[in-house]
């Protein structure tokens, strides 16, 4: 059975991974058939209110922790993972991609990544297994990549700002509908707007489904 990292950033859009998009993402695997295995960093992230979208002053959650509620408790540090433990890689979306796996939410194109998280990306791609990024994900996938001259393939959905920080990093936006994806054959990089541009979840769901299923399947 394939085995497939699933790589987590907290809990909520505001400070954490996209809910919806990590668990259409968990289901679609499932759905699959391949082992998942969730992973997240072992730090701590500041804390946004939900319901109002406003930071809240001095509070600060773990990221590990955090996302062990979307994981339902079966999640490891990603210090732990190797690229060999994988048969692939998935990275959903939400705020947490761009603050808490990097800082791109803050820095823009002179952003950088959470070590142990450039560290599992550079692995898997090395090693030419599949890489999945949703949302605002690809973003932090561009500075790991870009930065390696790896020029990789991949889409953020339409949004000329972002686009143009993602190739800033090194790599090549391809502009995608939400029910779509973007292919990058040359480093098995799979990438879907989700999010981005979906105004409901069964939009966002269309695109993810499509994508993990050609994931999936290019798994050797």
């Amino acid at each position: 059975m394939a085995k497939v990292g699933v790589v987590l950033a907290g809990c909520g859009v505001y400070d954490g991974s996209e809910i919806h998009e990590a668990v259409i993402s968990l289901l679609a695997l499932d759905r699959a058939g391949v082992d998942i295995v969730c992973m997240a960093p072992n730090i701590d992230h500041a804390v946004v209110n939900h319901l109002n979208g406003n930071a809240v002053d001095g509070e600060t959650r773990n990221v590990l922790q955090e996302a062990a509620r979307i994981a339902r408790g079966e999640i490891v540090d990603i210090a732990t993972v190797k690229g060999s433990d994988l048969d692939a890689l998935l990275i959903p979306g939400g705020f947490g991609a761009a603050k808490n796996l990097c800082d791109f939410a803050f820095k823009g194109p002179e952003c950088e990544a959470q070590p142990e998280v450039a560290r599992l990306i550079r692995e898997i791609v090395t090693a030419k297994k599949p890489l999945a990024a949703l949302c605002i994900a690809p973003a932090l996938v561009a500075k790991v990549l870009g930065g390696d001259q790896l020029n990789p393939q991949l889409t953020i959905g339409t949004d000329e700002e972002t686009a143009g920080a993602v190739t800033a990093m090194g790599a090549t936006h391809v502009p995608c509908p939400v029910v779509d994806y973007v292919l990058d054959e040359k480093n098995k990089l799979f990438t879907t707007p989700a999010y981005m541009l979906a105004g409901s979840i069964s939009e966002a769901a269309e695109g993810i489904e499509k994508t993990i299923k050609a994931f999936v399947a290019a798994i050797d």
